[in-house]
């Protein structure tokens, strides 16, 4: 295990798993801003290591968090303000799928880390928003832009204009969540994520979030265009080989990442 501040990391080398788990007792785990370029690095770290399948991004205590360290945006450089998405989105960057284990609040950044990731898990007993409006701000870490894509322009608007919170319900109704399970149950839905997507090739996993992200709101020619490529460039891998080989023998792959 590894301390940061704020957060600690977890290696699981028999399942494959690294777990970031967000860690500030007493204050709701709330994301300092030197903790969000720690996640990145941490982030930017994990993808780069080929025993690590997938990444786990939770909180402790109960609750993903309820956002970042308001007090110190006031003393904060314009220059770090204005960039914080960057460091946000690294979960989007990283090449291995990362799954957000969301319970209790999930507000502000803590919402727009998940808003990065490719899996979002949520018990129903979750909060999800983003409130910062009501402090004379906006999101800026990514909420405004990932949200408006994920769930359309006007719900986009109801909730960070209004400060709505969104109920599980409603997130899954969105497609914004993947699964809502009660709380008992989250850690069981997480690894059963964990457990299909440890199952596959690495490489493939990479390629598809990598051609997902890229061209999601590019026109169609450009996306066909590079799925094309991509597949062509997987089709130069054992990991190619090994799925097909598998199929017609009838068997389970054994996927490698090579």
């Amino acid at each position: 295990m590894t301390e940061h501040d704020g957060f600690r990391v977890e290696r699981d080398e028999a399942r494959g798993v690294a777990t970031i788990t967000l860690d500030v007792p007493g204050k709701l785990n709330r994301v300092t801003l030197a903790a969000r370029s720690l996640l990145a690095a941490t982030f930017g770290e994990l993808g780069g290591d080929d025993a690590v399948r997938a990444v786990v991004l939770t909180g402790a205590g109960g609750t993903f968090t309820a956002g970042g360290d308001i007090a110190s945006f006031l003393t904060a450089p314009v220059d770090e303000m204005s960039s914080l998405a960057f460091n946000v989105a690294a979960p989007e960057r990283c090449p291995k799928p990362v799954i957000a284990r969301i319970e209790g609040f999930c507000l502000g950044v803590g919402f727009e880390l998940s808003l990065a990731c490719d899996f979002r898990i949520c018990s129903d007993d979750a909060q999800l928003g983003l409130p910062e409006i009501g402090l004379g701000m906006i999101p800026g870490s990514g909420g405004t832009q990932r949200l408006a894509r994920l769930v359309g322009l006007g719900r986009a608007k109801d909730v960070i204009m209004r400060r709505k919170r969104i109920s599980p319900e409603d997130a899954l109704a969105w497609g914004l969540v993947s699964e809502v399970v009660p709380a008992a149950e989250l850690d069981a839905a997480v690894e059963r994520v964990v457990a299909d997507l440890s199952a596959l090739s690495p490489i493939a996993l990479a390629m598809a979030k990598r051609v997902l992200n890229q061209v999601y709101d590019s026109p169609l020619h450009v996306g066909l265009e590079l799925e094309g490529l991509a597949y062509g460039v997987l089709k130069s891998t054992e990991d190619f080989r090994e799925g097909i080989e598998a199929f017609v023998e009838k068997r389970k792959p054994n996927f490698e990442g090579r």
